[in-house]
């Protein structure tokens, strides 16, 4: 199951302060709209999304069909199929993907920590 880019999606209280604390710890701005309270940003191939007001909690995001960099792949697990896999395993879903779809899609798990994990595919 290739689950495809990682990267942690931070809810911050003031996305200015919050792209200047990333910036002086080597981040760059990768894309996004200051304007409307989110950003993404990178080092090397490390991502993170800062979301001022859109979050409740930070969030663990799966992108399926994208490289690190945003750019699609040739060959990648749909997310459909990635979510059939967790459903055999009895993974519980906080929402889930249609199934009956293609292209971009989404569901949501939680670890049993309470951690909230993104699955969405653009693609």
């Amino acid at each position: 199951m290739k689950l495809g880019a990682f990267s942690v999606s931070l809810t911050v209280k003031d996305i200015h302060a919050s792209k200047a604390f990333y910036e002086n710890i080597g981040f760059t701005v990768f894309h996004g709209q200051i304007d409307q309270n989110w950003l993404i940003m990178k080092n090397e191939q490390i991502v993170i999304g800062l979301f001022q007001g859109m979050f409740e909690n930070n969030i663990l995001t799966f992108n399926p069909g994208w490289t690190q960099d945003a750019q699609p792949l040739e060959s990648f697990t749909d997310i459909r199929d990635i979510q059939k896999e967790l459903k055999g395993k009895n993974v519980a879903f906080a929402t889930e993907a249609d199934e009956n779809t293609t292209g971009p899609a989404n569901f949501v798990i939680t670890d049993p920590d309470g951690n909230t994990i993104l699955f969405d595919q653009h693609v």
